[in-house]
């Protein structure tokens, strides 16, 4: 079909004799004229490489312009990156506060010098010709591509989860590690090692929802010799169907049992404490994975190891958390030594403490590198803290004001975790305060003799007056 046009002559309808976006042929005033539209697919890059979307296109006819978008939410938003007008010979960018972040290289190709993870997203290429029959109409054909954007992981921790259980001689316990993994896009594979090799580790389910820590319960399934009873009941024949524990020995490879061990320190006496139950066979580990979005397009991935603890077999073993990832050309790792405390190093300050004094007694470390954290508690050997309470949590025992009466008191520090427990006793001397005169002061440290006396006086006196 045709129509007449205002100098009598006809020509055809225009109409596209091909639908896909990226390849259109046109019936024109003048013939057959095309557009054809291809991007050749790209590998994943890493945050900071140099990328370079390449548009390519064929046409006979005459280029209008070149238009690139980046894709979002789903697709209902193309936002304009790059133009290329072929009209003036011009192009501009349409990145966000007119800052330019990409370069021409040619009309159709564009270069992102330095990736970031916000640009990871599908990207399309329009192109546009002049229609030959009206040299006004812009036919337009599209390409897109896909660009992932990877970032290797930027940090990796291992640490105790939740508070750590205090030590127990006669019974085993439960032990978690917890490998935290952040930064990475996508989510990294994450796995834990004992002395350098791998561990065959059990998967476990995902948590359930809406619950905190979670860590698997009942995992003491294998048996355990009578050793780990304590020793009062085992001298009463109540365990073990009266069979002698003394009998029972440990397997071979694992430490005997160990009682009490005392050391002597410089003003301190350390006593530490070993289980007295050993495991009949190797642990059993228990390994869960999961991983969160980040708002920043990248994921927080956590593994976590949890088996039954052997202080024998267990202390002084090196756990190592290692990660695999895509962007990283060797894996990262974070490791931890479990080892119980030993040899603490306590201080006293001051280190002359007289009568009204405020006498701080400190845990300032260990003869080595204690993990998990040890939990502290203070008491005083024989009789209740200064404040009235048994015992006190934490690194640092505070005693305001000591009267004289706590001269030679012995102080207990139990740091524990649950590898082992240490024991340190130290002594406190009072020294007498010339400013505080002899016997004005009670167990509290208030004062008292003449001044009290001065006091009930002039209360006295106070009332006479009243009452005449």
């Amino acid at each position: 079909m045709g129509r007449k046009q205002p100098d009598g002559t006809a020509h055809a309808l225009i109409f596209p004799l091909l639908q896909d976006k990226s390849c259109i042929q046109l019936w024109g005033r003048w013939g057959r004229t095309y557009l054809t539209v291809s991007i050749e697919p790209l590998p994943p890059v890493v945050v900071g490489d140099a990328v370079t979307l390449k548009c390519n296109f064929k046409t006979d006819g005459k280029m209008r312009e070149i238009v690139w978008y980046r894709v979002t939410d789903g697709g209902t938003i193309k936002q304009k990156i790059f133009t290329f007008d072929a009209m003036f010979s011009t192009n501009f960018s349409h990145m966000e506060n007119y800052r330019k972040r990409e370069d021409l290289v040619y009309q159709s190709t564009v270069r992102l010098p330095e990736v970031r993870i916000s640009d990871n997203g599908p990207y399309e290429c329009h192109v546009g010709i002049y229609d030959r029959a009206t040299r006004e109409k812009v036919v337009l054909a599209s390409g897109n591509i896909f660009l992932n954007v990877m970032a290797p992981p930027t940090s990796i921790s291992v640490l105790a989860a939740d508070t750590p259980a205090p030590f127990s001689r006669y019974q085993a316990q439960n032990f978690t590690l917890v490998c935290v993994v952040s930064g990475g896009k996508p989510a990294p594979l994450v796995y834990f090692k004992r002395d350098g090799e791998p561990i065959e580790a059990t998967p476990l389910p995902e948590p359930p929802a809406g619950t905190g820590s979670w860590a698997p319960r009942n995992l003491l399934h294998r048996d355990l010799d009578d050793t780990k009873v304590p020793k009062s009941l085992a001298a009463e024949g109540e365990v073990g169907g009266g069979r002698p524990l003394a009998t029972a020995d440990p397997p071979r490879g694992l430490a005997a049992e160990r009682g009490p061990v005392t050391e002597t320190i410089p003003e301190t006496v350390v006593s530490r404490e070993f289980p007295r139950w050993v495991h009949v066979a190797e642990p059993i580990y228990y390994f869960r994975h999961t991983h969160a979005p980040v708002s920043d397009g990248t994921v927080e991935a956590r593994a976590t190891l949890t088996w039954t603890l052997n202080p024998q077999i267990d202390n002084e073993a090196l756990f190592s958390c290692e990660v695999k990832h895509p962007a990283l050309s060797m894996p990262m790792q974070s490791e931890v030594t479990l080892v119980a405390p030993k040899g603490p190093k306590i201080t006293m300050t001051p280190t002359r403490a007289r009568v009204g004094d405020t006498v701080r007694i400190l845990v300032q470390g260990f003869q080595n590198e204690v993990f998990p954290e040890p939990l502290f508690t203070w008491t005083r050997v024989g009789s209740r803290l200064l404040d009235g309470s048994a015992e006190h949590d934490g690194k640092e025992l505070v005693l305001e004001r000591v009267p004289a009466e706590l001269n030679g008191s012995m102080y207990r520090c139990t740091a524990q975790n649950p590898l082992g427990s240490t024991d340190t006793h130290t002594r406190l001397i009072v020294f007498e305060n010339p400013n505080i005169p002899r016997g004005t002061e009670d167990s509290n440290g208030s004062l008292t003799g003449h001044r009290s006396f001065r006091l009930v006086l002039a209360l006295t006196l106070t009332v006479i007056l009243e009452l005449t």
